[in-house]
């Protein structure tokens, strides 16, 4: 991890992170958790995967999302190579990480657009692009105290909370045929909430930023709309909690 001075933001690289704080608005008191050096590549981070994640999900034709992940692959790999385009390279571009590794798994994330069959086929099809993302997790912040992180284990809480974060999309069409077939006339997505409950992995992730984003995810979950915020005071609470080593 680079420990260079932090870039001032320019003015479409605060768009793009104003975004994803709208959405998590519990990271104003998560993030105080986050040692200062980190801070800002975890919330960039923490964008892009936003970024990916809706081109995937989002909208009702693929077609758009699916360029959108094309050029996102050339860019990630222009990024190993020590060039930019999009403003979150201001920050992530110049960091030590696998960035040819996060892009070769874009396309298993644009076909796990396709609804699943059920709770293993979610996993499943996440799964690449989760074990990615764990590499970079370590790259970016496992430091001497948090060292050895197992990639296919801290996949899975990633792969968890992923899933959440397409739950919370207000579409439905993340929830799998099993939990619709489950509800009949009924709302099947407290069915596919319950099941994530059920499949949450016990397995703590290796660095405490993902170990924040985790929580904060598994906490939404409790709520019968998880696309609300949790309240700060429980955010500090769970915050306080995944914090801890």
């Amino acid at each position: 991890m680079s420990e260079s001075p932090a870039p001032e933001p320019t003015d479409a690289l605060a768009d793009f992170i104003a975004k994803w704080r709208a959405r998590w608005p519990e990271w104003a008191v998560a993030e105080a958790f986050v040692p200062t050096a980190q801070r800002q590549a975890a919330l960039v981070w923490a964008t892009l995967q936003q970024e990916l994640t809706d081109a995937a999900w989002g909208g009702s034709d693929p077609r758009p999302g699916e360029a959108k992940l094309g050029w996102w692959q050339e860019e990630l790999a222009g990024w190993s190579r020590g060039a930019r385009r999009h403003p979150l390279g201001q920050v992530l571009q110049r960091q030590q990480a696998p960035w040819s590794t996060l892009a070769a798994s874009l396309p298993s994330l644009a076909a796990s657009r396709e609804r699943p069959a059920n709770a293993d086929e979610a996993f499943a099809a996440i799964a690449p692009f989760a074990r990615a993302v764990a590499r970079i997790d370590a790259s970016l912040f496992a430091g001497p105290l948090e060292g050895g992180a197992d990639h296919d284990r801290d996949a899975r809480p990633v792969s968890a909370a992923l899933l959440l974060s397409r739950l919370a999309q207000a579409d439905g069409n993340g929830v799998p045929l099993a939990a619709l077939a489950r509800a009949g006339d009924a709302d099947p997505r407290p069915i596919w909430a319950h099941q994530l409950r059920e499949r949450w992995p016990r397995h703590r992730p290796a660095t405490r930023p993902r170990r924040l984003w985790t929580a904060l995810a598994r906490a939404r979950l409790e709520q019968p709309d998880p696309a609300r915020p949790r309240p700060p005071w429980k955010t500090l609470a769970t915050a306080w909690r995944a914090a801890r080593g």
